[in-house]
């Protein structure tokens, strides 16, 4: 490898990294905005493993606004990143997968003040990015939720 072709690998790692971090960042302050526009026109999510739905940015932005309101405070931790980068068969375009651990702890809105977040989930994003003009955005996401805690209870195996 060249150095100008390492250079460039480095560069993608840190805006495919910076992309991640600020979709984990959009679904935390509730951007929803911001969240539609880190996907590709046709740019898909899924999100059933963890109880959601499936579709394209916009619809997925409306369904987690609804459905994250009831948490007052969110956090997605995104973990042990790993890309591989490709190019589309027959196209200009570079794609690029990433598979991420997450930790998830939320907390209810609610009255009180509790000291611990009232839900914790953890599993696996894999998400599929394409470089547009506009820099990488993503094409895919898709939650593999393999645990969850809620109050009062232990690990619940998100299959059962």
């Amino acid at each position: 490898m060249t150095q100008r072709v390492e250079l460039a690998t480095v560069m993608d790692r840190l805006a495919v990294d910076e992309l991640i971090t600020e979709y984990a960042m959009a679904v935390d302050d509730g951007d929803w905005t911001a969240y539609q526009g880190l996907f590709t026109a046709d740019g898909r999510a899924d999100y059933r493993s963890a109880g959601g739905i499936e579709g394209d940015a916009p619809r997925i932005a409306g369904w987690l606004a609804e459905n994250l309101a009831a948490f007052a405070m969110r956090q997605h931790l995104i973990v042990n990143r790993r890309v591989r980068f490709d190019v589309l068969d027959h196209d200009t375009g570079d794609t690029a997968r990433l598979r991420a651990d997450y930790l998830n702890p939320m907390r209810f809105t609610g009255d009180g003040e509790p000291t611990a977040p009232d839900l914790v989930c953890g599993g696996r994003y894999d998400f599929s990015l394409l470089r547009t003009r506009d820099g990488w955005r993503l094409r895919e996401v898709i939650v593999q939720e393999k645990w969850r805690r809620l109050p009062g209870r232990g690990p619940v195996d998100a299959a059962g």
